[in-house]
């Protein structure tokens, strides 16, 4: 799992609590990159009938195995959460750019 810092940071922000839990091996072995490891514990963890607004909610933040490797488009992240819209949720971008000096 080279590339995986093999974590998993949980913050509830209505209650102010963070804590850090292992990262099932075989989970991201499974779902490879953010999107997978993302839309897969957002499918596990609420009912996709919640309002989207509810605290009970989940905004999840996923990397991908390159990130912070080094290699070309490898610092790139996405956010899931539920949507507004009946039964859908969303998987938007994102890149973090560095430039060498």
């Amino acid at each position: 799992m080279y590339g995986w810092t093999g974590k998993i940071l949980r913050i509830d922000l209505s209650k102010g609590n963070c804590s850090v839990e292992e990262l099932p091996p075989g989970l991201a072995r499974e779902y490879i990159g953010g999107r997978g490891l993302g839309d897969r514990i957002l499918f596990d963890e609420i009912d996709p009938r919640i309002d989207a607004l509810s605290p009970e909610n989940k905004l999840i933040f996923a990397t991908g195995a390159l990130t912070g490797t080094g290699v070309p488009a490898g610092g790139r992240f996405v956010v899931v959460g539920n949507l507004p819209s009946p039964a859908l949720w969303g998987t938007p971008y994102a890149e973090a750019t560095s430039v060498p000096i």
